[in-house]
């Protein structure tokens, strides 16, 4: 198939794309409408959990499509309950309201945090969030990111998102006040650049949280799902939330999200808060099959393997070259260039042949990766050895 056969001026221009159309995906690899192969390190920016076209989802999706897709959010469905109570049988949290999007449950939880202080705390409504963090798309969530150039893009900007400094505990409690009502974050900024809080910073928000009567939320929507090494990153840091939301890897590849919090955070009243999908059968019960292979016996440590297999990888690299090292958390991570080489690398490793290789640069003096949780041994090594050579091929 030529390209030239595809009418893509039918989609609204949004994105630079390169001149390729995927047509089928197996794994860790991609194959395009001319048949070349790519091996896939974006994973759909850390959504892919299982890789592509995974068996447990295609069985789920299958068997589900065959006996129930929607009959409602206005009524209970089996998946749905089923997965709720897998979340919070998991976690720290009691209840869960499932969305579509990582900015919907965003959304969500800004919602219940905002209701949260008119019941308890005279109407507070201020979210402490952080410079170079990344919440959504939404008008709300936008205004909620620390992404630099948001602020004028669709202005006015929603008000109430003051900006602290990750890591920086001053910077958060500098900009407490009597209509705080939280603190929210990644606990990897995913978009800024694969930069994770600190245990010591996740624990002093904890207790400025505790002190000043304020939620603490973590927006897992990169990191959850066993992207990190453990189910939430949040646990890894030994505290208790008070909301957490979840979404790309929860759904593997499907639209899945979720806002789960804790019981005595829960003051909705019927009506403040719904969505035409919340809980669709189809999507859900993909949410149980994901969630089940993440929790399986060894499916983590074999996260932890392949991203200590990727974190060695890349700080060999660093050092031949001269780079600035790497960081992240389980199988995010980031290797951070001598130069403003990342675009151009991403390029090449995608043109080369016969066959491409898929990176980011969500920055242009850096790399992310974010494989499939299951990516093999010799697939991560096959990675490294073609980024080493274009590494040596472009950053001379």
């Amino acid at each position: 198939m030529e390209f030239g056969q595809f009418n893509v001026n039918a989609l609204m221009e949004i994105t630079q794309r390169p001149e390729i159309v995927f047509v089928r995906g197996q794994g860790s690899w991609l194959e395009d409408h001319a048949g070349k192969r790519y091996l896939d390190f974006i994973q759909g920016w850390a959504v892919n959990t299982l890789g592509h076209c995974p068996p447990e989802i295609i069985a789920a999706l299958d068997t589900q499509a065959r006996t129930l897709i929607n009959p409602s959010p206005a009524f209970y469905n089996q998946p749905m309950v089923e997965l709720a109570d897998r979340l919070t049988g998991a976690s720290c949290f009691d209840r869960v309201f499932f969305a579509n999007s990582g900015a919907e449950a965003n959304e969500g939880a800004i919602k219940l945090a905002r209701k949260w202080g008119q019941v308890n705390k005279n109407g507070a409504f201020k979210i402490i969030t952080f410079d170079h963090s990344f919440h959504g798309r939404t008008l709300t969530t936008m205004s909620a990111s620390g992404k630099p150039g948001w602020s004028t893009i669709f202005a006015p900007q929603v008000e109430g998102f003051p900006k602290a400094d990750l890591n920086d505990i001053a910077s958060v409690e500098a900009l407490i006040d009597d209509q705080t009502v939280a603190i929210m974050l990644e606990p990897v900024q995913g978009e800024g650049g694969v930069i994770p809080a600190t245990q010591e910073f996740m624990q002093g928000l904890r207790q400025l949280a505790d002190k000043h009567k304020l939620l603490l939320i973590v927006d897992e929507v990169q990191t959850g799902m066993g992207r990190t090494g453990s189910l939430f990153a949040y646990q890894q840091f030994g505290i208790t939330p008070d909301m957490m939301t979840l979404a790309k890897g929860i759904g593997g590849g499907a639209p899945l999200a979720a806002l789960l919090a804790r019981q005595d955070v829960c003051v909705f009243k019927h009506g403040d808060q719904g969505g035409t999908y919340n809980g669709n059968p189809l999507m859900t019960a993909v949410g149980i099959a994901v969630f089940d292979a993440v929790t399986a016996p060894g499916f983590l440590e074999g996260v932890n393997a392949r991203g200590k297999q990727l974190s060695d990888g890349l700080l060999k690299l660093s050092e031949k070259y001269g780079m600035k090292g790497e960081r992240g958390m389980g199988l995010l991570r980031a290797l951070k260039l001598a130069t403003d080489h990342g675009p151009a690398i991403v390029e090449a490793a995608r043109d080369q042949n016969p066959e491409g290789l898929l990176l980011n640069a969500p920055r242009p003096n850096l790399l992310r990766f974010m494989p499939a949780l299951n990516v093999n041994a010799d697939d991560m090594d096959s990675m490294l050895t073609q980024l080493d050579a274009l590494v040596e091929r472009i950053c001379k």
